[in-house]
């Protein structure tokens, strides 16, 4: 029953890890989604732990909103895949241990950033984009993390203020055993052609241009 649990539970980090990394398509995300709670609901069987009825997009039905004969139904059909979900496990000869050795031989890492403050002269509002740099192939490993930054010193997005964080997601050993991982932060100024113009009949608003660069 252990490792039972213990593959299941390998298989929802690594589904979550996927969850988390905002790169699915719609469809497939609503498939992994199902597939999580059809995993959960597995694993609340099988510990003999309370039967959770859900919709068919994996939401939790709410009892007060919801018939006493839908949810009958619900709990019928619930039941009734549980059951043959537990049939086909118990007539497999062995146990899986595929997520196991998945998770084993490629496990994920994950990077927690928390940008408190920006602190750069511009005169202007700035998008900041920051992500993962390899200086030995001179490549970025990770998509970017976009911060809007106005020209009085605040994010654009004021109730954002104190709570700009990202976690970059799937980083395995391959991206540990690299011999420098930089936190590149390239700096974009949106406004006037150039900042010296002060002549509003002379400039156009809303222009980007490429401001500075720091790596860390």
């Amino acid at each position: 029953r252990f490792q039972q649990v213990q593959s299941m539970m390998y298989d929802l980090m690594e589904w979550r890890s996927q969850l988390l990394s905002g790169t699915l398509p719609k469809d497939e995300l609503k498939e992994l989604k199902q597939k999580v709670t059809s995993k959960i609901d597995y694993g609340n069987k099988i510990l003999e732990l309370d039967l959770i009825v859900r919709d068919e997009d994996g939401n939790i039905l709410d009892p007060d909103k919801t018939s006493v004969i839908s949810l009958f139904h619900a709990h019928e059909e619930a039941t009734n895949k549980i059951t043959e979900r537990i049939k086909e496990e118990m007539s497999k000869d062995q146990p899986d241990y595929a997520s196991y050795s998945r998770m084993s031989s490629s496990p994920t890492h994950s990077l927690y950033v928390f940008v408190r403050n920006f602190v750069c002269r511009i005169g202007e509002d700035a998008e900041l984009f920051m992500s993962l740099y390899d200086p030995q192939k001179l490549t970025i490993i990770s998509e970017n993390y976009l911060v809007r930054w106005g020209s009085k010193g605040f994010p654009k997005e004021i109730d954002m203020l104190n709570n700009l964080k990202v976690v970059f997601t799937d980083l395995g050993n391959k991206d540990l055993s690299r011999d420098k991982i930089y936190l590149v932060c390239q700096i974009v100024r949106v406004g006037r052609m150039d900042l010296k113009d002060s002549n509003s009949k002379k400039y156009t608003q809303g222009l980007r241009r490429p401001f500075g660069v720091a790596g860390n």
